[in-house]
């Protein structure tokens, strides 16, 4: 791929889900398919028959077999990210120079028991749950911002909902 080229490249549609426990502890994953040490949040692409809010209850659950969630939010906007330009001919084909993302607070209302990150297709080798200050260095570099982004636009929307 010529440098720049990737400029060209639309964004691939995805959801971010945005779990918090009744702590409000947020849960994060270790990606289970690279040897960074990054942490992340469930995530995935919209398929074309569902819509963002579907998508999303879908991937908390293929992810991270939660079920048991309520909606709390949903972000304003759709949040953008590149990914560096190494990885772009790597994932989706090279179809896309990064993801537009929509992302959703929901509040899990289970028990820890019924998180199980070891399904058919592991997203991630461990799971915990952090504190929302913590979200952007945990993160991976090119997603640092959209982290802040989303934590910051949810914690404000826990606060006026008093939650």
């Amino acid at each position: 791929m010529q440098k720049d080229s990737f400029k060209n490249l639309p964004y691939r549609r995805c959801v971010g889900c945005f779990i918090i426990n009744k702590d409000n502890k947020v849960f994060v994953g270790q990606r289970s398919d690279t040897k960074v040490k990054a942490w992340q949040m469930p995530q995935g692409g919209i398929d074309d028959d569902e819509s963002p809010l579907e998508a999303a209850v879908r991937e908390v659950y293929e992810e991270a077999g939660i079920s048991t969630i309520e909606l709390v939010y949903e972000s304003k906007r759709w949040h953008y990210y590149d990914l560096p330009q190494e990885f772009i001919p790597k994932l989706w084909g090279g179809l896309y120079r990064g993801q537009k993302q929509k992302w959703f607070l929901f509040r899990f209302v289970g028990e820890d028991a019924e998180i199980n990150i070891n399904l058919e297709q592991q997203e991630f080798s461990k799971w915990r749950w952090v504190s929302l200050k913590l979200l952007p260095e945990l993160a991976i570099s090119f997603k640092k911002q959209i982290y802040k982004s989303v934590a910051d636009e949810f914690s404000k929307a826990l606060n006026e909902k008093k939650l």
